[in-house]
């Protein structure tokens, strides 16, 4: 009888030992963790940290409204410095330690292009906020972005040189990684169908400072305008340009929106006009008043077209999420199902390739400011 009761005690002191570990594992909520590989420091890490401030804003919008199927949610932040070999190294430390769900980035397409095959392998689903390199549409079954392809962009940007402004001479600077030249060649093919021919074609590297020779290069076939594809190396081109006496236009990208070309170029920056998507920080719709006014209240600044992707796809990613099973398959077949997803930047439907398409209109800087030219352009 007595080893009976012996046997019951113990018994029953495992029941409460895992009852016990059972209440308090309960107590501690379980945690998603998604990955970022963005450029925080380098030549890129002006839109790396303002994708950041929009992926915080909507994390923390997330966490306040219960999280995500009930859990917590934490992203795990990890450097490219917009340097391929870099974000290939993030890539696998966040699925071989951190063990991530899905991965948010980069935002330069070389860095995005460079792990997108590693994404492939892994089953691992990749949403870019910014990377927007043709290559892309072709990388992967498990790679999205909610920034329009330059195949869109570029035909935008010839549309409008050659169309709306009448430009038959047309020159083009560019960066030389994927992002550069997959936007060189969309352009040129445009503009060369539409009726404008390209009299120059020059390449810099990133980070590059001095592009007298690029510039004296082009100059020398009397273009009337240089389509120019760039990150921060941009305000020393116009600067250099101005110094020079060129006298003519410059069309470029949506990354011409960036306060540092205004801050640094000057005068040199006025009149230079580039794509951008319909995004207005000052729209009456009530999203991107609600948008504007957070993210205005945890910063202390308006949010820019770059923090707003950032923020769409933290978004975009989480409802797609949240109706999975967080499996990479299941996440991936969802984002498939998006349709009409409303964002900031504007409505967000995913194609069969992982592209989104959106309106694109033409933008300016007038008096050092950043300022609509034309809302909408169409492509023929």
């Amino acid at each position: 009888m007595k080893k009976l009761w012996i046997i019951f005690g113990a018994v029953v002191v495992v029941a409460l030992a895992i009852m016990f570990v059972v209440t308090q594992t309960k107590r501690e909520p379980k945690e998603i963790k998604i990955g970022a590989i963005l450029p925080l420091t380098g030549d890129a890490a002006f839109y790396g940290q303002s994708i950041r401030r929009g992926i915080d804003l909507a994390v923390e919008q997330i966490r306040n409204k219960g999280g995500m199927q009930g859990s917590s949610i934490m992203v795990v932040y990890e450097d490219s410095k917009a340097v391929p070999a870099d974000g290939v190294a993030a890539f696998q430390k966040l699925i071989d330690v951190d063990r991530v769900v899905a991965i948010i980035g980069d935002a330069v397409s070389s860095v995005t292009l460079a792990f997108a095959p590693i994404a492939e392998r892994n089953k691992v689903v990749v949403l870019s906020p910014l990377s927007s390199a043709p290559a892309l549409t072709n990388a992967g079954d498990f790679i999205f972005r909610n920034v329009p392809s330059d195949l869109y962009g570029g035909g935008v940007a010839a549309h409008f040189a050659v169309k709306d402004e009448g430009w038959k001479k047309l020159g083009i600077l560019y960066i030389n990684n994927d992002f550069g030249v997959g936007l060189k060649q969309v352009f040129s093919e445009n503009a060369e169908r539409l009726g404008s021919k390209i009299v120059a074609s020059e390449a810099f590297e990133q980070g590059a400072t001095d592009f007298r020779t690029q510039l004296l290069k082009i100059k020398s076939t009397t273009p009337e305008a240089i389509f120019i594809v760039g990150y921060q190396e941009v305000p020393q081109i116009l600067i250099q340009a101005k110094e020079m006496g060129l006298k003519i236009k410059f069309l470029g990208t949506g990354l011409l929106e960036d306060p540092n070309v205004i801050k640094v170029a000057k005068k040199a920056a006025e009149g230079i006009y580039f794509t951008q998507l319909q995004y207005d920080a000052t729209s009456k719709d009530p999203l991107v008043i609600d948008f504007v006014g957070a993210f205005t209240k945890n910063y202390n600044s308006k949010p820019d077209i770059i923090s707003a992707y950032g923020y769409d796809a933290m978004k975009v990613l989480a409802y797609a999420m949240e109706t999975s099973n967080l499996t990479s398959d299941s996440i991936r077949d969802q984002l498939y199902k998006v349709k009409n997803f409303r964002g900031v930047t504007g409505d967000i439907t995913f194609d069969k390739n992982g592209d989104v398409i959106q309106p694109m209109g033409i933008k300016t800087v007038k008096n050092g400011e950043f300022v609509w030219y034309k809302h909408d352009v169409f492509i023929e």
